[in-house]
């Protein structure tokens, strides 16, 4: 525990690991909600069936009703869910994307540290040096 009962900042990727991990959870329950939305999608198809064969139009079409609203509440449930996977892939992305940027960050100090090194006016004066020198040689 942090101060005043605040827990420390998490890093980056444990905080999308934790996020992708609700995602799929939600995205689990919602697999069930179809499944349970088709098995009474059955049950009310064979009911419309019986009445039918009975000979009861009132109730066929309210139960033909109820079979579009099924199949419309589990188009919904789709679409919810490929938002949220859309979501998932846009949160892996910038995870990437962060990393990408601290690995140039890193190469941009190396960069820095190197140029610190190497002295580039007092590389070119040397190599002046030499080749007069050589020069004089022959």
């Amino acid at each position: 525990m942090g101060l005043f009962s605040k827990s420390p900042s998490k890093s980056p990727k444990e905080q999308v690991t934790e996020w992708c991990g609700r995602i799929r959870k939600e995205e689990r329950q919602m697999d069930r909600q179809i499944r349970n939305i088709q098995r009474e999608e059955e049950k009310v198809k064979r009911s419309m069936k019986d009445a039918a064969k009975k000979g009861d139009k009132t109730v066929c079409k309210m139960l033909a009703k109820e079979i579009i609203q099924s199949r419309r509440a589990v188009t919904r449930i789709y679409t919810c869910k490929a938002h949220m996977n859309s979501v998932q892939c846009q949160m892996k992305g910038q995870l990437a994307t962060l990393r990408v940027a601290g690995a140039l960050s890193q190469s941009t100090e190396v960069m820095q540290a190197m140029q610190q090194l190497v002295k580039l006016p007092e590389i070119s004066k040397t190599m002046q040096d030499m080749s007069r020198e050589m020069m004089k040689a022959g």
